[in-house]
């Protein structure tokens, strides 16, 4: 008798604490899942191109919005679209899902950039263009450098060149590698260096190169290709390089190497580690700088007024339409290139190594 009363007693207990078990449980995974609920809002997010245009969205643009808006307590995400629009469509989508108000878009082109601002303004988002015009767009704002300006600086930098070359005056053969036609930054730097050497071709002061105006769709592996065969066209004869940035100039020196050619002046863009190490070496003339982590903090500090209903500042322009943030970028050559290093985009560790450490001062 008293085994079983004593038995019913723990099972009755049992019984009570499984109850409150499982009350417990339910009581837990609701505030689980509204843990993990509210985990996945976020309010900004960041659509990023790709890796292949250029190292910058790794290691800058990325890391820096991130700390921004951690830094401002805006809950965002930032992702890549590693160069397929159609994945950067299926970002914007799970970022709207996710409760965003404030899309930063980097588009990989005209057409799926549109087709991402439509669809967040359609869902009462806001949409910065970052870096990239999304021409004609709903975009409420847009944040680069002076792009035109850039391409100025790589016209001016490829006459310096020549000029300190002494080849100035020789009527010398110019090659143009562009960006992507796609891209309506690349249009807009060859507008700026277009408008430094039309006027040198015209007055026959500059010849461009046979085949010597060519778009490169920002691969270098293209572009290697496609100096190879200009310089088979012009009989190895070119004076001057205007490419879009560092990879292109990268692509060239490795063609004039491999045909036993003679440094010739070259331009670039990035201020990547291989292009400084090139300028320290003779092989690239300059390459226009610019500082991401100043047009990541206009981008993420635009973003965060939206959202919290403040003024943006630093507007100073329009772009077809668009108030733009157009920051001035700076052309670097062996006379300043410790200004990256000063401003922490690049370490000395990164460029003064190797064959390259006996150019560093």
């Amino acid at each position: 008798m008293g085994g079983r009363k004593f038995s019913r007693a723990w099972i009755t207990l049992g019984v009570a604490a499984a109850l409150v078990g499982l009350v417990a449980a339910g009581a837990s995974a609701r505030t689980n899942s509204t843990a993990t609920q509210t985990a996945t809002k976020i309010q900004a997010c960041v659509l990023l191109p790709d890796t292949k245009s250029s190292t910058r969205y790794t290691l800058f643009d990325a890391p820096y919005l991130k700390a921004a808006f951690k830094k401002a307590n805006i809950p965002a995400q930032v992702v890549n679209a590693l160069n397929d629009p159609q994945r950067q469509k299926s970002q914007a989508q799970q970022c709207l899902a996710k409760g965003a108000k404030v899309i930063l878009l980097d588009q990989l082109d005209p057409a799926s950039g549109k087709s991402i601002t439509d669809l967040a303004v359609s869902q009462g988002a806001k949409v910065i263009d970052y870096d990239r015009l999304v021409v004609g767009s709903k975009a409420k704002y847009y944040v680069s450098f002076n792009n035109v300006t850039v391409g100025k600086f790589q016209g001016r930098g490829l006459v310096g060149g020549l000029k300190a070359k002494k080849t100035y005056g020789k009527h010398p053969v110019i090659a143009e590698l562009n960006g992507d036609v796609k891209d309506n930054n690349a249009k807009l730097f060859k507008q700026g260096y277009d408008s430094i050497l039309t006027p040198l071709y015209n007055n026959s002061t500059f010849k461009k190169a046979t085949a010597g105006d060519q778009w490169t769709e920002w691969d270098p592996i293209k572009a290697r290709q496609i100096f190879d065969q200009m310089l088979a066209a012009n009989g190895n004869k070119i004076d001057g390089v205007l490419a879009a940035n560092d990879g292109i100039a990268g692509a060239v020196v490795a063609s004039l190497k491999a045909h036993g050619l003679k440094k010739i002046p070259l331009t670039g863009q990035d201020a990547t580690p291989t292009g400084v190490q090139f300028i320290l070496a003779g092989w690239q003339t300059g390459t226009v700088y610019k500082s991401v982590k100043r047009e990541a903090a206009a981008a993420a500090n635009t973003a965060i007024a939206i959202l919290k209903h403040k003024k943006v500042k630093g507007v100073n322009a329009k772009t077809s339409g668009t108030p733009s943030i157009l920051l001035t970028p700076v052309w670097v050559t062996k006379a300043n290139y410790k200004l990256l290093f000063k401003d922490g985009f690049l370490k000395r560790s990164q460029v003064c190594i190797g064959p390259y450490k006996k150019y560093c001062t």
